[in-house]
């Protein structure tokens, strides 16, 4: 079984493959035969049938890795002693690792509550108008590109180049024309943290936008006319009618972009590397358990990571089921 397990060479590797082949197959098979003999075969037999290889593959996948990653965030760098909540202790009370907290309370804070504002404030300004399709299409652009692309097209606007020389960043050239000295935007803390926020609001402010316009969109005529004969208008329309009627699309954006900003790593990755005190938590474990081999630190970090994403995910549970005995 060893080559199965760890195949080496091509051939091993084809084999492999082969083999995964033959088992899906073989899966498939047993399946459609299974379902192709409704009477002699149970229901609770086909139901485990087609959820069977599902379950155990997520088992395989998610569950042993998550179990393992607790395991080992007991256990010292190489695994072989055990030091209980010490690395938990270390990444809590260590001064660079409470630079990686603020920094990931600051994304978590700062990206979903700017995306969702300047998403709501554009869907409710550009809907029903002339340059509709144009404009959300703008702004929904940046979600088609890459957290690292992304990263990438602003480590340019960015860069810095001395005042002497040609300036290839869009922000320094605009700061020469204005007659004032280029700035090293990714070097200065906790500035930088900032412009790499600024990064993941681009690419989400879009996201917001599109689900808060098709919220906008499905509030029901009647109430809007009921407000507008009651004399409600303007910024009062917006206040007491449009945000409580989207309120269940504004918690699930907030919600939504708060998970995913808690993850972020590209960003941080490609423009920095987390140096010059940019890290966040997802940086930092793939930094200690697998460039500086400290893998019970970094399976610490990445427990605490699951752990704040847990609460995000339990209030968004419970605020569409809120959302579903309303309707």
């Amino acid at each position: 079984m060893d080559w199965l397990l760890d195949p080496d060479g091509t051939g091993g590797k084809l084999a492999v493959m082969l083999v995964a082949i033959l088992l899906f197959v073989v899966v498939m098979g047993l399946i459609l035969f299974l379902v192709d003999r409704p009477r002699r075969v149970p229901g609770w037999v086909v139901a485990l049938a087609f959820a069977g290889p599902a379950v155990v593959m997520l088992a395989f996948g998610l569950l042993y890795p998550g179990l393992r990653t607790i395991r080992d965030s007991f256990y010292n760098r190489t695994g072989s002693a055990f030091v209980g909540l010490d690395n938990y202790v270390t990444a809590f009370t260590r001064d660079e690792f409470q630079i990686v907290l603020r920094n990931t309370a600051i994304w978590v804070i700062v990206v979903p509550l700017v995306s969702t504002l300047l998403g709501l404030i554009y869907a409710v300004v550009v809907d029903r108008s002339r340059f509709e399709k144009f404009a959300k299409t703008l702004i929904f652009m940046p979600m088609a590109i890459s957290m690292v692309g992304a990263g990438i097209i602003w480590k340019f606007m960015y860069e810095y180049k001395p005042a002497s020389q040609p300036q290839i960043g869009l922000f320094n050239q605009v700061l020469v024309w204005l007659g004032l000295e280029p700035q090293q935007f990714l070097l200065s803390a906790p500035a930088n943290t900032f412009f790499l926020i600024l990064v993941m609001i681009w690419i989400q402010a879009g996201f917001a936008m599109t689900i808060l316009a098709a919220a906008i969109r499905a509030i029901p005529d009647d109430i809007v006319e009921a407000a507008r004969l009651d004399g409600v208008g303007g910024m009062r329309m917006f206040r007491y009618i449009t945000v409580p009627s989207i309120r269940p699309a504004l918690v699930v954006v907030l919600t939504t972009i708060a998970i995913g900003t808690l993850k972020v790593f590209d960003i941080v990755r490609t423009m920095t590397g987390g140096r010059f005190e940019t890290s966040v938590v997802a940086n930092e474990f793939y930094t200690q358990a697998l460039r500086q081999g400290e893998q019970g630190l970094g399976a610490a970090l990445a427990v605490i990571l699951f752990v704040l994403v847990i609460p995000i995910i339990v209030y968004n549970v419970r605020q569409l089921k809120q959302a579903e005995e309303i309707r």
